[in-house]
């Protein structure tokens, strides 16, 4: 995700670096594959979602139930490679209905992959202003890329293409935002509304960053408390910080990458009151940050079909997690 577009308007970035506690965060739990869980309160401040306003920034390398109940399902991934093939950015067809059973039978995920590959055709478009709540910001933007070419929409299509397959696969009915089926957007606040309208139990929105080089790593941007306009974020606050917080250790598992070293203070959780997509929404939702786009060793990793395949299988065990509970 750009920190140069509506919906993100970033803090300094703050570099840090990674001490023992860090290391730890990745590190496996042998034979139970428990991995880590956060219990950080990472502020919201009126100046936005710099962690250096925040109350208090802190993590707990600790075994938790958080990160249990990894899901069984597999997608084959693609070989890794610096640069993905069609088929790794086609996925499955948006028609494909899920299984009859399954433990997640009855359960509905929205996966909102962040920004459209048309976006950049339709500037007018995404530049107009739409309502967060909290005050007004433009309907989207184009997204980042790596040095190489290769595009955050890109990215979040075939990463949601394979999660939905891992989560159809335990019974889910999921549902995209978008599946490069539109022009251009949704908007940020139609993001919104079609979680909401699904009753989803879940949301997931992804991204992934356009930092400075040097900043590595992932980070799940939770909503803060937020009741202004037609944002009323309060009831979702709780189950979406836990539902981020099993995302964030069954991400470390999966594919032993270290929480961001620029922000959320090491813990991999950020507290954001500035989003329309969670501004607005009505149901447990979090962003997830995958890694840095414009660092070279984050790029390495983005543009691996294999390593994909691991951070679509740890966001996904984040998401059985919370719904089995």
């Amino acid at each position: 995700m750009s920190y140069t577009g509506p919906d993100f308007d970033p803090p300094p970035p703050r570099r840090s670096r990674r001490g023992p506690l860090t290391v730890a965060l990745a590190a496996l739990v042998p034979g139970a594959l428990l991995g880590w869980a956060v219990y950080a309160v990472v502020g919201g401040g009126s100046g936005g979602d710099d962690p250096k306003e925040g109350a208090s920034a802190g993590a707990s390398a600790s075994v938790s139930s958080s990160s249990r109940a990894p899901s069984s399902a597999k997608a084959s991934p693609e070989p890794s490679g610096t640069k993905p093939s069609a088929s790794a950015t086609s996925g499955a067809p948006s028609a494909s209905a899920p299984p009859a059973s399954g433990p997640l039978k009855g359960k509905v995920v929205v996966i909102d992959p962040g920004h459209n590959p048309g976006n950049f055709r339709h500037t007018a478009e995404i530049n107009r202003q739409v309502d967060i709540g909290t005050n007004r910001k433009e309907c989207d933007t184009t997204g980042t890329s790596t040095n190489g070419g290769y595009t955050e929409a890109e990215f979040t299509l075939d990463v949601a293409h394979r999660m939905r397959a891992l989560l159809e696969a335990q019974g889910a009915t999921v549902k995209l935002t978008q599946d490069a089926d539109r022009p251009f957007g949704p908007c940020v606040d139609e993001r919104a509304r079609i979680g909401n309208k699904a009753k989803a139990d879940a949301v997931v929105s992804l991204h992934a960053d356009g930092s400075g080089a040097g900043n590595r790593g992932f980070h799940v941007i939770l909503p803060g408390a937020v009741n202004a306009g037609a944002a009323d974020t309060r009831a979702i606050v709780e189950p979406s910080r836990d539902l981020g917080e099993r995302i964030a250790g069954n991400f470390v598992r999966a594919t032993g990458s270290a929480p961001s070293n620029y922000v959320g203070g090491g813990t991999g959780l950020v507290t954001r009151k500035d989003l329309g997509g969670l501004n607005l929404s009505t149901v447990p939702k979090v962003f997830i940050e995958c890694g840095n786009m414009r660092d070279s060793k984050d790029a390495a990793q983005l543009t691996s079909g294999a390593w994909r395949q691991k951070a679509a299988q740890g966001i996904s065990d984040g998401i059985v997690s919370f719904l089995r509970g």
